[in-house]
């Protein structure tokens, strides 16, 4: 019998074992190193195990699915998990069409659990209505790594990557307290995404807080809805009621490029800009100089890149091998660091396109 089929075997008679909770149990690490070689003994006091987890193991086949690419940040969530699982030669990925509909997406993971594929890395447009079908893959032995939009039930997930939205929030704001030294009047503005979602809620909450900090508050903010004319509409709303600002963070670098636009036409730089999300045209203007844009604050669109990698370990009994722990981690949460001319150069290319 091949580990492949032995591994997945495994897998399904620990999900009964737990009655069709889904916690898997999966074989313990087989490396702890990334490419050191035999008998390495650098950075401790015992040698590394020799080998590494990207060397070529038992095949895996991954179902992909994710929302339709309408957004250049949900764009590059496909195209970097494509990347990525080209970069294994054991990797074998069938990727859905991106669908903002909801019944199709239900019907592209059946679809998945019935062709038996070793994996489901799925970014939900609904994270609600995609729980009952994450759980019918788990009971069936299929581990599900959720990405950005969590379900309503934990156990509908062996490992969930996410972002930092709160984080973001913070790191904007930690940035506008050291840009304005001690500077307690500063005037700040805040340009969010749609209000309705915990998203955009816990940005503007995480920035609200890091602010505070200095003694700094938003003084002026307005919505918009993360499109380049939702940003421009809400851009110009914002100058007209605030005729000096000194600090305006925008949530979303696509609906920035509307923003930019209308501060542009009002002809409007004395305040510095921070962005959101971390596309490439932010960044190639954050390294021109020439912009009111000086840094935008990471949310990453390589999180299904970072799906793929975690499935892939877990259908071949890995861990994460610069971990300790045997097991992949059950959530994922990646950081978000602000961009400036100072680092740029450190995370361009990982950047979406606009």
């Amino acid at each position: 019998m091949s580990l492949r089929s032995t591994t997945r075997k495994s897998r399904k008679v620990a999900t009964g074992l737990v009655a069709g909770v889904a916690v898997l149990a999966l074989a313990a690490c087989t490396s702890n190193s990334e490419g050191g070689d035999e008998g390495d003994t650098s950075g401790g006091t015992s040698a590394a195990p020799a080998g590494s987890n990207d060397e070529t193991g038992d095949k895996v086949v991954i179902g992909f699915s994710a929302p339709a690419a309408d957004h250049g940040w949900m764009g590059s969530i496909t195209e970097s998990a494509k990347k990525e699982a080209a970069k294994y030669d054991d990797v074998e990925l069938k990727v859905a069409e991106g669908t903002n509909d909801v019944s199709v997406q239900i019907s592209q993971v059946e679809t998945f659990i019935n062709d038996g594929v070793d994996a489901i890395v799925l970014l939900p447009f609904d994270g609600a209505a995609m729980t009952p079908v994450a759980l019918k893959a788990m009971a069936a032995g299929i581990p599900v790594i959720n990405v950005d939009r969590e379900f309503d039930d934990p156990n509908a997930a062996r490992v969930t990557v996410l972002g930092d939205n709160y984080g973001m929030g913070v790191s904007a704001g930690a940035y506008v307290c050291d840009q304005a030294d001690g500077n307690k009047d500063a005037i700040v503005a805040e340009i969010a995404g749609i209000d309705s979602l915990p998203l955009t809620q816990d940005r503007s909450r995480g920035f609200k807080d890091a602010l505070a900090e200095c003694g700094l508050d938003v003084d002026n903010r307005v919505a918009a809805d993360f499109t380049v004319e939702g940003g421009s509409d809400a851009a110009e709303q914002l100058l007209q009621a605030a005729p000096k600002i000194d600090f305006l963070w925008n949530h979303d670098d696509d609906q920035g490029v509307g923003v930019l636009a209308a501060i542009d036409n009002a002809g409007r730089d004395e305040f510095t800009m921070i962005g959101g999300a971390g596309s490439k045209n932010a960044m190639e203007l954050i390294q021109s100089g020439d912009s009111v844009l000086k840094a935008t604050v990471i949310y990453p669109s390589t999180q299904a890149a970072d799906g793929i990698k975690l499935a892939r370990l877990l259908v071949q009994g890995k861990s994460m091998s610069d971990l300790v722990e045997v097991e992949v981690p059950r959530t994922v949460q990646l950081y978000a660091p602000v961009v400036t001319a100072d680092n740029v150069d450190q995370y361009i290319g990982s950047a979406f396109e606009s």
